[in-house]
């Protein structure tokens, strides 16, 4: 991220609230900061020196952040407590304002919010499909998924403010339902996160005669194992489609196993036939006899 971008004349700084101050919230606290934006971090723990540290303020309370009078509120929780994070945010004051979340699943929180805020208060739906690691040096290229739930016609303006960030940053910005958002994430993130895990159950380990497909699986299960386990039962519990992949995933395990051993009966059984014959014959491709033909058939 540079802090050197250049601003348009038009620009006006937003000020952005940031509900959970963790890895994730100060990674994208220090991006809105960079753009010239004002950031208020909440969260429980005492995080005044770090948001100071990246050029943003902190608050330890949801009413002093509400009290910032903050155009955007950014939910950056886990998937796991953003239930019990709303229960206890003064959600009243957030009428007239723009809510967005950044979780990756999207039916959830976008149910969870038109159920919690009031009927005025405007919500987009996001997933940033990067983190601090990926994006560390530029967002450039890097997919961010938004769908705007309910705008007021006379806001707009905030939320197109709000989608702009991404935009200036070098996203590649992707305009979707939070359905079909879970449907793909479904089969893609869930499914790299399993296999991940699923590798690292098999304690793999690097060796001397590494391949390149292995050095692939073996990154696999790094990037997938540093995240928490709550994130990947978060993937699973809230994402509607994903116990249907993972019962895919176990039955393409069991066909892969059907077949090799369908193979090696089969193999077994020609090998014993041939063998009651009193001739095992040599396993010769048609290729090879024709040629054997050609050799021996006499010249004209």
């Amino acid at each position: 991220m540079s802090p050197n971008k250049l601003v348009p004349q038009d620009f006006t700084p937003l000020t952005i609230g940031i509900v959970g101050f963790g890895n994730f919230g100060q990674f994208l606290s220090k991006a809105f900061a960079a753009q010239g934006h004002r950031v208020v971090g909440q969260s429980r723990g005492d995080y005044y020196e770090v948001a100071a540290a990246i050029g943003c303020e902190y608050v330890q309370s949801a009413d002093k952040l509400m009290d910032c009078e903050p155009h955007i509120v950014v939910f950056c929780t886990s998937i796991m407590s953003l239930d019990t994070v709303l229960s206890r945010f003064p959600l009243k004051r957030l009428a007239n304002k723009l809510v967005a979340d950044v979780l990756s699943v999207k039916l959830y929180p976008h149910d969870l919010l038109l159920k919690c805020l009031p009927s005025s208060t405007d919500i987009v739906c996001t997933h940033p499909m990067f983190g601090p690691e990926s994006g560390e040096h530029s967002w450039k290229g890097l997919p961010f998924v938004y769908d705007v739930v309910r705008i007021d016609p006379l806001r707009k303006q905030i939320c197109d403010a709000f989608i702009d960030i991404w935009r200036s940053e070098g996203c590649t910005m992707v305009q979707m339902e939070c359905a079909q958002h879970d449907k793909i994430a479904a089969s893609t993130q869930f499914i790299t996160h399993t296999t991940g895990r699923m590798l690292a159950q098999l304690n793999l380990q690097t060796t001397p005669i590494n391949t390149k497909g292995y050095e692939s699986l073996l990154a696999v299960v790094d990037t997938t194992c540093k995240d928490s386990f709550d994130l990947y039962y978060g993937l699973f519990k809230y994402n509607p489609n994903a116990r249907q992949e993972l019962d895919k995933l176990e039955n393409a395990l069991g066909d892969i196993r059907n077949m090799l051993e369908r193979t090696e009966r089969n193999e077994a059984q020609t090998r014993n036939l041939s063998r009651s014959k009193g001739v095992e014959k040599p396993c010769i491709s048609e290729e090879i006899l024709r040629t054997l033909r050609l050799r021996v058939s006499p010249r004209i």
